[in-house]
Formats: structure tokens, sequence, C-alpha cells
């Protein structure tokens, strides 16, 4: 297996922040992170709050550490709130389960990082990354 490299992230960031444009959306916070949950790239549009990046980056983590996509963890969030409490406890902050955070996967299958973003809906932030995955030539993984 490969790693997620520069490059890759770098579309990634660019592509997400080219798509949020084209939509219209607020200043986006956009980071990838690699399968050890360490940041590869990150970019924060102009206009958006200090925030962005520290809630793009509880997005993917949770995402890259959970082995699924920041939507599915929301969903789960419903329905045993109190596990949820106890992972973001574990974390100490890291763990954010709220749309936004899209796995990357290699064509094989294999789990290469999480994008996230942070500044605009849940929906919007999960289309971004999976634009922006998709344009670097990987498998983006928004679903349950």
């Amino acid at each position: 297996m490969s790693g997620l490299t520069l490059q890759q992230a770098s579309i990634i960031v660019d592509k997400a922040l080219e798509k949020a444009r084209e939509m219209k959306i607020p200043a986006l916070g956009v980071i990838v992170l690699d399968a050890s949950g360490h940041t590869v790239a990150y970019k924060r549009e102009d206009g958006a709050s200090m925030f962005r990046e520290d809630i793009a980056r509880g997005k993917a983590w949770g995402a890259v550490a959970m082995g699924c996509s920041s939507r599915a963890l929301a969903k789960r969030a419903q329905s045993n709130p109190n596990f949820m409490i106890t992972l973001a406890a574990t974390a100490q902050g890291k763990f954010l389960p709220q749309m936004g955070g899209v796995l990357i996967r290699d064509a094989s299958g294999a789990i290469l990082g999480a994008a996230g973003a942070s500044g605009a809906s849940g929906d919007q932030d999960e289309a971004c990354c999976v634009f922006g995955i998709e344009q670097a030539g990987l498998k983006a993984e928004a679903g349950e």
C-alpha cells in the first residue's frame, strides 16, 4: 500500500476550494490527513473564521480514526451519544462526529486518510471534499 502524497493532498484541498467557489458557499477551511491522522495539507480561505481548521481536522480525524465517514459517525451519535462523548474525551477533543469528513481510499479500497471541510453546511462541506478527492484520482467514502 502506498501512502497519501503531498501532491494528492494538495489537489484535494485546491479542488475542494474550487468547488466551494463554484457553489458560492462561505469561506472554507479544508484539511487532508494521512491514515495516521497527521496533517498533509491545509488551507483556509480569506475570511474564514479561526475555528475552521480545528473543526475540519476534527471531522477528518474522526473519520480516519473510526474508518468511516463523519456522516456515518453523526448518525451513530444520534443513537449512542454517550459513546461519542466518551470517544471525544478519549481523543482529547480531536474527534468531531459532524458531517464534512470524508475517507480517502485508493483503488484497492485501502484507507489513505481523510479530508475534512468546515465553513458551510455539513452536506456542502462533504460535497467539496468528495469533489477534491475524486479530482485527485482517489475514491471518496462519504456515506454510511
